[in-house]
């Protein structure tokens, strides 16, 4: 697997459109499925267009890590503000 630094900026990407579905009305318990959807479309669109098995694999890693991203933050978050 070869993701380089610039590609590792599909996850920020990847939750900022999350985080708008969610303002349009999105239930947050869909959230980390949009995400994992998304990961695996710029996988396919633009980590590794010609090479299926790693635009999944690729895309996937990017979906999940941008669900734990943002989870991460929010845990933090909620933790610093000392809600539970």
């Amino acid at each position: 697997m070869d993701l380089k630094a610039y590609d590792i900026a599909i996850i920020p990407i990847i939750i900022a459109i999350v985080e708008l579905f969610k303002r349009l009305g999105l239930n947050q318990k869909y959230a980390p499925v949009i995400a994992v959807v998304l990961g695996i479309i710029f996988g396919f669109v633009y980590l590794a267009p010609g090479d299926p098995a790693k635009a999944f694999l690729l895309g996937l890693v990017a979906g999940l890590s941008a669900t734990g991203l943002y989870s991460g933050a929010k845990n933090v978050s909620e933790g610093i503000r000392g809600i539970e």
